[in-house]
């Protein structure tokens, strides 16, 4: 009876610390497929992030008219500019937003805009951590390219997407533009599940408009999102996990999203909060805030095989 009673025991306690675990930092990413699904590889390390003007990135997006390079930006509290660096994060250009206060930017995206044919930047200033902001705010201009000797633009032709949440105050670092309909969709950040959100494409942005709630995300601590350029792969991140979804045909978000996601493979960060899938969508790409002691890098995830 009394080795019956310590296996009883110990099963108990490895169940708490298994529980105890899961929920570390207040997340339990457990409703996804299993881990290191064989789509895509391991991670690999790319340039050494030394900047100092990058301490605290919180986006990635990789860019369309500058090939092979990304866009990033830093959170709150931080100048107004979005940084295009290279594979190695040597920043090659500093765009400066006239006119635009940097509140909380959280997170970064490049797509389709108002005019067909052209490639915008998509800047959300969605971050609140105390739920003290009845707004938020998305920054749209028009993708710069980069021109020899050329180090820092000021971009003056800004769009301002004023925005509410439907239900309540919130903080989000998370959002992502539909190419298929120009919706913009942010994800909350803290509940479990974490609440979507639909913010549908409007032409006038002279008027504050309302981000409704369609439904959630089986996760929590959602910090980056990432839609492929063809609207059919999107990528959610977690400090934890890189979660992948597919969308077939006219499959609505809401419906890709209620399916079960696949766990892709990510090597911890310090804090990790971007990711952004390759243009050729051939892999994704993470990058972490710069953290004491800690090296951080640009990493890489190649597509080993397909997922038709």
């Amino acid at each position: 009876m009394r080795g019956i009673a310590l296996l009883i025991g110990s099963t108990i306690l490895t169940l708490i610390t298994s529980f105890c675990t899961s929920n570390e930092n207040g997340s339990r990413d457990a409703t996804a497929g299993g881990n290191e699904h064989e789509l895509f590889s391991r991670g690999t390390k790319l340039g050494l992030l030394k900047s100092k003007k990058l301490n605290e990135a919180s986006g990635l997006a990789a860019s369309i008219a500058n090939p092979g390079m990304l866009w990033t930006l830093n959170d709150s509290g931080n100048p107004s500019e979005v940084y295009l660096i290279d594979r190695e994060t040597n920043i090659k250009l500093t765009c400066k937003l006239e006119g635009v206060d940097n509140r909380d930017w959280e997170e970064i995206a490049i797509g389709p805009g108002p005019e067909k044919g052209k490639h915008y930047i998509y800047v959300g200033d969605i971050g609140d951590n105390a739920a003290a902001h009845d707004l938020k705010y998305i920054y749209r201009f028009q993708e710069p390219v980069l021109k020899a000797g050329e180090e820092k633009v000021k971009i003056t032709q800004v769009d301002k997407i004023v925005f509410s949440l439907s239900d309540e105050r919130r903080d989000a670092e998370a959002f992502f533009v539909d190419p298929k309909t120009l919706d913009i969709y942010i994800i909350g950040k803290w509940k479990n599940p974490c609440d979507l959100y639909q913010l549908k494409y409007s032409p006038d942005i002279n008027k504050s408009a309302v981000a409704q709630r369609i439904g959630t995300v089986p996760m929590s601590l959602v910090v980056a999102a990432d839609f492929s350029g063809d609207g059919a792969e999107l990528l959610l991140k977690t400090y934890k996990h890189v979660f992948y979804y597919k969308r077939s045909g006219d499959m609505s978000v809401a419906s890709m999203l209620e399916q079960k996601p696949i766990d892709l493979p990510y090597d911890q960060e310090p804090q990790g909060e971007s990711v952004a899938w390759a243009t050729d969508g051939k892999g994704y790409y993470t990058l972490s805030e710069q953290k004491k002691d800690k090296d951080v890098h640009l990493m890489y995830y190649k597509r080993t095989m397909s997922n038709e």
